[in-house]
């Protein structure tokens, strides 16, 4: 029997940068269209890449927990055969917290209330990359049945340099040893799950932040392995970033 697999797409932040455009309903434009051939927003795209990689069984997708930008406005933005009773995977959606930690923490802790169908291993994305393809899906699912925990990344082409507080390089980076993340990230379930309940814990008693997943694995369960990343799979941050594709 192969192993079950989850996703879990974070899309509950405020998208402050976008100038009040709540940036995963927007629309990618005429270029990226579903089956149907409708125009894709950020996240129905961000959602089609795990949907046609046919090896998902159930997919979250965090949203805001206001009405406005909640559970209604994400199944708006989605294409309407996926939302089906009977289409695969199953799309379950979670209020989200204030920090993206928190918000995949819910993502979490929901595939954890199905006794008997908790899945083996769960991809947690960004909903702000539409660009993700279903190839890093597959690599990523394949690496992290190898090792448990994955992350891909892009090598770094500038020479990156550490600051202190003051303003001052402090330390010289070797570029071939540095990269920038992306996802999805791809973890053991129910690992990831204990290592977010600790970090909880952690930010409470040492106001800590956790800017990834990987972190989040990496501190409290062990070492992450590393796929190649995709140039194509951008994160979305300023609306000038919707028209910009390679």
């Amino acid at each position: 029997m192969g192993c079950s697999i989850a996703a879990i797409i974070s899309a509950a932040g405020s998208s402050r940068r976008m100038g009040g455009l709540k940036k995963e309903y927007c629309p990618l434009g005429s270029g990226f269209t579903d089956d149907d051939k409708k125009p894709l927003t950020v996240l129905g795209a961000a959602v089609l890449a795990f949907v046609n990689s046919k090896r998902i069984q159930t997919l979250v997708i965090s949203v805001p927990p206001d009405a406005e930008t909640g559970e209604f406005a994400a199944r708006a933005s989605l294409p309407p055969d996926l939302l089906q009773s009977s289409a695969s995977p199953r799309i379950f959606f979670v209020p989200g917290g204030r920090t993206r930690r928190i918000s995949v923490h819910h993502a979490l802790s929901l595939l954890s209330a199905f006794p008997g169908e908790e899945p083996d291993f769960v991809l947690i994305h960004d909903g702000a990359r539409p660009w993700v393809d279903t190839r890093l899906i597959e690599r990523t699912i394949d690496a992290v049945i190898q090792y448990k925990a994955v992350v891909p990344l892009l090598p770094v082409i500038e020479t990156p340099k550490e600051i202190d507080a003051a303003g001052f390089v402090c330390r010289h980076l070797p570029r071939a040893r540095v990269g920038t993340a992306q996802t999805p990230q791809g973890f053991a379930y129910p690992a990831i799950l204990r290592a977010h309940e600790q970090a909880a814990e952690q930010e409470l008693v040492a106001q800590r932040e956790y800017t990834d997943d990987a972190e989040v694995w990496g501190e409290f369960i062990g070492p992450v392995a590393v796929i190649p990343g995709s140039p194509e799979n951008r994160k979305i941050t300023f609306p000038e970033d919707l028209c910009f594709r390679s």
